[in-house]
């Protein structure tokens, strides 16, 4: 029987790939670039689309539950297809002057999981933790979360839906049954169907749009760039605005209303209970603290495979999705050649083998790679840092957030047109209440001054004036740089496609279009053997030096 199976996966796949290629046809490909730059104008300035944060009385945000029965479920995935974690909350937040927080021991992580849903007939345990968000300020209001529970269901089958239940049996609270398909298995022609990239998602009914088409095109993954829910756009009290440092500027501390989150968690339920998604840090979920504690939220709230990809950081990871290789780093922790997280990149590209994941995709929030006047080359003592090792690798595709607007890339490295460089998307438009960016670095007068660029998070000032090509002498370019292929000012996500292991269909979605209309498309081509692996650990790389 073996090779007729054989024969059958071939004409399976030969079936899909002429699919795609009738579907693909006449979109541009990377191969046809670099492409001139494309600017689409904004007919109205004054459009924002509904940049409002859905209120606490919102029924998608209240609490359905009671007692420890759980809510804010979630799936993600752990570092290959034979694993995931399931992730809930139990029992309800305080916030306050005088709170007690929970005991994680009063309440059992239990999942019961099979691939029939009368079935279950496996079960897996975990660990469950609270944190807390305290401010050593009189009037400001503490906050204690729920049991948040994290649970590693492992011996999973690739492709396969799961049907699952958590909670603790014990009491008894179990959740509804909820299902999720696990990833295929690593190989250069098996990957996910459809990967949703979104970034700076908020909770503002801009953002219900953008979740709103985002399912519709039935993604198997989702990717969040950063920047979850903007809680730190309010004071402790609840009060929020469009922007803190302009409303709330005396402020002893910057505050955050931590409920914000479990406001977010029971949103992105439905979603996200079936479909695994992947975060890195924003620095919206820094959410500073007593004692100088910083990102206590997310860390908890979120599983990562950290211990399977032997990071055990929550900031920066990786994965494997099918033949994709994914890289989640941190922009907002220490990223010199120097620092554990460089060290363990490099270690990690090292092992990662291209003949098994062809592709690869690196993530982070702040982008290298921006033309937009809001955070211009905010991030460069980064780049500088780690643009030379990812460069030498060939990675593939670069996502980032932060800047709220559209943008894609051509092919760069260094500033300069390179076939072998990667694209950068930037997808910081998920619609959150901080609204879009409209200004471009290029416009005239709109060029910031090179002292207010560093990043405020990690300091160090790395932006100095290009030394070369059309904007030698000069910290931004007069026109419409030539690495921007495309930018555009409106709130959306991304859908990645990925058809073997050379080509990869790109389509941004703006909020505003019709569900099925694209507003960005590139068929994203690989040329591994134009473009082969430089290991710098078998020979020297080259170095990056400031521009």
């Amino acid at each position: 029987m073996a090779p007729f199976v054989a024969l059958f996966l071939l004409l399976l796949f030969v079936g899909d790939l002429a699919l795609c290629n009738a579907r693909w046809e006449g979109i541009p490909t990377t191969l046809d670039g670099p492409f001139e730059p494309v600017t689409v104008p904004i007919p109205d300035e004054g459009f924002r689309g509904h940049a409002v944060d859905l209120p606490p009385s919102d029924p998608r945000v209240r609490r359905k539950v009671e007692g420890f029965m759980p809510e804010q479920v979630s799936v993600s995935l752990s570092a290959e297809y034979d694993s995931v974690w399931v992730s809930w909350v139990t029992g309800e937040f305080q916030i306050g002057d005088d709170i007690k927080p929970l005991d994680p021991k009063t309440v059992s992580s239990v999942v019961r999981y099979g691939r029939v849903s009368h079935l279950l007939k496996h079960e897996a345990t975990g660990d469950s933790l609270i944190y807390n968000q305290l401010y050593p300020f009189e009037g400001l209001q503490n906050y204690t979360s729920g049991i948040i529970h994290h649970v590693r269901l492992t011996g999973l089958k690739p492709g396969k839906l799961y049907y699952y239940q958590c909670g603790d049996p014990s009491i008894p609270a179990m959740s509804d049954i909820h299902v999720f398909r696990t990833m295929p298995i690593s190989g250069p022609q098996r990957y996910p169907s459809r990967i949703a990239v979104v970034g700076d998602l908020g909770l503002t009914y801009n953002s219900t749009s953008t979740v709103d088409h985002l399912r519709i095109n039935k993604p198997d993954l989702i990717l969040l760039v950063g920047d979850a829910t903007y809680a730190n756009l309010y004071l402790t009290n609840g009060t929020g605005t469009d922007c803190y440092s302009c409303s709330f500027s005396q402020t002893p501390i910057h505050e955050t209303y931590q409920p914000r989150w479990d406001y977010w968690g029971r949103f992105m339920e439905p979603l996200v209970s079936e479909i695994p998604m992947m975060v890195v840090e924003g620095n919206h979920e820094l959410e500073l603290q007593a004692e100088n504690i910083t990102f206590a939220s997310y860390s908890a709230r979120f599983a990562f495979p950290a211990e399977e990809s032997r990071s055990f950081s929550t900031f920066y990871y990786s994965f494997n999705a099918g033949g994709i290789h994914f890289i989640m780093l941190g922009a907002y922790i220490s990223y010199n050649k120097s620092d554990d997280q460089y060290k363990w990149l490099e270690g990690d590209l090292a092992n990662v083998d291209r003949s098994v994941t062809p592709w690869l995709v690196a993530i982070w929030h702040p982008p290298w790679y921006s033309t937009y006047k809001a955070h211009y080359r905010e991030a460069e003592c980064m780049r500088v840092e780690m643009e030379g090792l990812l460069y030498s690798y060939r990675v593939d595709l670069v996502f980032n957030g932060h800047v709220h607007a559209y943008e894609r890339s051509n092919r760069v490295y260094n500033y300069s047109l390179d076939p072998c460089g990667p694209v950068y998307i930037t997808v910081g438009d998920g619609g959150n209440r901080e609204k879009m960016a409209i200004h471009h670095a290029d416009d005239p007068g709109k060029c910031p001054d090179p002292l207010t660029t560093p990043d405020e998070i990690m300091g160090g000032f790395c932006a100095f004036n290009f030394t070369t090509g059309a904007a030698a002498g000069k910290f931004c370019w007069d026109r419409q740089p030539d690495y921007s292929a495309y930018r555009e000012s409106s709130f959306g996500h991304g859908i990645l496609e990925v058809a073997n292991e050379t080509h990869a269909l790109w389509t941004w979605h703006r909020n505003q279009d019709m569900y099925n209309s694209p507003g960005d498309q590139i068929i994203i081509v690989r040329q591994p053997d134009k473009c082969p692996v430089n290991n710098p650990r078998k020979s020297s790389s080259r170095r990056i030096y400031s521009i």
